[in-house]
């Protein structure tokens, strides 16, 4: 009986990782001598935690404060691909603020991507969309590790993680 290796890829992030990023982000807001006395603050946008709100009195402070949210993820060890930044800052009441919100899950066109890199390079290998995540199935546990490593490599504009191994 042959037995088939899988994992997941996804694009999410952890909440409560997430939460300390943005716990340490507001300390050193607090105190950092650029922004003391000023408007700038930082916060998440709702309850659920699916992105930021960034309040400045100008743009210089909207861009500091997303470099140092920027430093603490890469501090601990997550991507800076889960910042959404196209949106503009919008000024108004000689304040600025921007809607940060986090990037999650693959659509079809990511997934395809994904799936496409995948049967370029190991043509054997077995992809299968599932909603917001794609599997990968193989016989061999050597060849879903060099699928890890090439996805890696890749600089796709979204976070990808590797989950639910078996």
């Amino acid at each position: 009986m042959a037995t088939t290796f899988s994992f997941d890829i996804v694009s999410d992030y952890d909440v409560a990782e997430m939460n300390n990023t943005i716990d340490q982000a507001q300390r050193e807001l607090g105190n950092r001598y650029d922004l003391k006395g000023t408007s700038a603050s930082l916060s998440f946008r709702d309850t659920d935690k699916t992105g930021l709100k960034i309040i400045g009195d100008s743009q210089y402070h909207i861009e500091t404060i997303v470099d140092m949210v920027r430093k603490k993820l890469a501090a601990r060890g997550l991507s800076q691909k889960i910042l959404d930044i196209s949106k503009e800052p919008v000024a108004s009441n000689l304040k600025v603020s921007q809607d940060v919100p986090f990037k999650k899950g693959l659509d079809q066109d990511k997934a395809k991507k994904i799936t496409t890199l995948i049967r370029e390079h190991f043509p054997k290998i077995k992809t299968q969309i599932q909603g917001p995540e794609v599997r990968v199935f193989s016989p061999k546990k050597d060849e879903l590790q060099a699928i890890q490593q090439l996805l890696e490599k890749q600089d796709f504009d979204f976070p990808i993680h590797f989950t639910n191994y078996r």
